[in-house]
């Protein structure tokens, strides 16, 4: 990869979930020294703050069946979306703090299609991310399960839309990796809906390396690049307890880093995400700290 110039831009954003805290991820990150880290790599960083989020205490929760969408909706229209549009030279956006997909407008009139990666424990699809409009019958209520659904083109329409356009990235572009737990109501979704989805059985059984590989290709394919959505739950909580949905049987510390360095070796990465760090809940912020650990593999840190 080149080194070029990185912004990073936090995301202070927990309205879409019951449980609080992953609001302050953003400085948990940074207290975990990430600006000198990546400098370290040779980049030259810029450190954009954060965008403006509402707090939960100034806000009704609203709709009992997609609680805080309205603030939820304006803070993601904000994410990405630095100084007037995006404009200017950052093929990479560390984004340390939960983020949609918007900011890549700019990219994508500019240089083609992009397509989403991302190592994850859950899904988002369909079953989670259409609640808004079918709440009803479904057992979540979180505006938290959207994003996915809606870069994909499939939930509520105010979301979807954003920017005056949909899907941000088409369905086959679309990758989750390491994903092991799933809504009963969701999973047929997740197999109708185009995205390629591998669990943690296909990595158990085939090895992290052969899933990594078939998911930089698909996410690669026919696109200028792909933006990595890099949720920590999707590493064991034994290595990542701060997060905000501890699952056990996740990836361990060396997996987690393979897939960033593998990442980081297809040369095909524009922007990246970290999300789910959660100091509330964490140890002695170790969470943040291997955060920034990984987010160094994806940007070219070796071993040797």
């Amino acid at each position: 990869m080149p080194h070029s110039h990185i912004a990073i831009i936090g995301a202070p954003l927990d309205l879409g979930q019951d449980r609080r805290g992953v609001d302050m991820g953003p400085s948990a990150v940074r207290v975990a020294n990430l600006n000198a880290r990546i400098r370290s790599l040779g980049y030259e960083v810029e450190d954009l703050g954060n965008i403006a989020v509402a707090q939960a205490e100034t806000w009704s929760a609203g709709d009992p069946h997609a609680k805080y969408f309205a603030p939820d909706r304006r803070g993601l229209r904000g994410v990405g979306l630095p100084r007037g549009g995006g404009d200017g030279p950052r093929p990479y956006a560390i984004r340390a703090g939960r983020g949609p997909f918007g900011g890549h407008r700019h990219h994508r009139r500019r240089c083609g299609a992009l397509s989403q990666a991302g190592p994850q424990d859950r899904s988002d699809l369909a079953g989670r991310s259409c609640r808004h409009e079918h709440a009803r019958d479904q057992p979540e209520r979180n505006v938290h399960g959207m994003p996915l659904a809606c870069i994909v083109g499939k939930g509520p329409a105010a979301l979807a839309d954003l920017l005056s356009f949909r899907p941000k990235v088409p369905p086959r572009n679309a990758i989750i990796v390491g994903l092991r737990d799933v809504d009963q109501f969701e999973k047929p979704h997740v197999r109708e809906s185009g995205v390629r989805a591998f669990t943690m059985r296909d990595i158990d059984e085939r090895g992290l390396r052969a899933v990594m590989d078939e998911a930089i290709h698909l996410a690669s394919g026919g696109t200028a690049g792909f933006h990595l959505s890099l949720d920590m739950d999707f590493v064991d909580p034994q290595e990542a307890p701060g997060v905000g949905t501890p699952v056990r049987g996740g990836a361990t510390y060396r997996e987690a880093h393979l897939a960033m360095e593998m990442i980081c070796d297809s040369g095909n990465m524009l922007s990246m995400e970290v999300v789910e760090v959660n100091p509330v809940i964490d140890q002695f912020n170790r969470t943040a700290g291997l955060a920034v650990e990984l987010a160094m593999s994806g940007l070219g840190k070796r071993i040797l």
